[in-house]
């Protein structure tokens, strides 16, 4: 109640990877298409894109059910490594990174 939804922005000591079955992802509504997947390795910072925290941000806090969607998530105290034919398949996602562009620092120290 009176939350931000969206995961947070984050590091982790442990490394995430998610998939994408079906739906859509609330942290980033476009661009994380089903079947993808992500790998955020440990101490890699994350956290919903610009467009998913401004919806957040400005949205009504009232109680939201997400349905028809499916992700899954996998996490491990090592460090990940892709394989080099996953390293360089077409299928990259070469901007994943530009989703957090545009996005205000907010953080205020002497605020509680």
């Amino acid at each position: 109640e009176n939350t931000f939804r969206p995961p947070w922005y984050h590091m982790n000591i442990m490394s995430e990877f998610m998939g994408l079955l079906y739906g859509a992802y609330d942290a980033k509504p476009h661009g994380f298409e089903p079947g993808g997947i992500s790998l955020h390795n440990m101490m890699l910072p994350h956290g919903p894109d610009r467009e998913a925290f401004d919806h957040a941000s400005n949205g009504e806090l009232k109680p939201v059910k997400l349905t028809g969607t499916m992700a899954f998530m996998f996490e491990t105290r090592f460090p990940q490594r892709v394989t080099e034919y996953a390293a360089t398949t077409g299928a990259l996602q070469d901007d994943y990174a530009d989703c957090w562009q545009g996005l205000e620092r907010r953080f205020d120290p002497s605020k509680p």
